[in-house]
């Protein structure tokens, strides 16, 4: 089974999203295997942000992340991240599609509630860094033999 990194950014946080986005995940059929809600470092949102270290809002970025706390999350499941990418929607939610999280709840794109991995690569890279595999649980949900052929 595939993997992914999500976080709800403060925005998502204190505009009282995590629910609801937690809810759009699992009704899809995807397995939550790691959850934390934390107020990440510097460092470590230097180190999240670190392909974007170049650019002009960097700083600012990181600032962002580390304004308030966020949601970490890891998800299990058949093309979880192509899928979860898509409930997500379109990074500037001004060209998200309605029904995803950022076309219903996102402002701008300097606000735009969540993150999540864009390629199997990164969401590797991404859940080691918020996460100790410790942290992780591997579970089967009884609803299993009913997603999957």
């Amino acid at each position: 089974m595939e993997r992914t990194f999500i976080m709800i950014k403060p925005d998502g946080v204190q505009r009282n999203l995590v629910g609801e986005v937690i809810r759009r995940l699992e009704n899809k059929g995807f397995t939550l295997v790691g959850l934390k809600m934390l107020q990440p470092s510097r460092e470590l949102a230097e180190k999240h942000y670190d392909v974007h270290k170049e650019r002009p809002f960097f700083q600012s970025l990181v600032d962002f992340i580390t304004s308030g706390p966020v949601v970490a999350m890891v998800w299990e499941g058949s093309g979880v991240i192509a899928s979860a990418r898509k409930i997500i929607g379109a990074t500037n939610p001004l060209n998200a599609e309605p029904g995803t999280i950022r076309g219903d709840y996102g402002v701008n794109v300097g606000r735009n509630l969540i993150h999540g991995s864009d390629a199997p690569e990164t969401a590797q890279g991404e859940i080691a860094l918020w996460f100790a595999q410790t942290e992780l649980v591997s579970w089967t949900p009884t609803i299993q033999p009913w997603l999957y052929e």
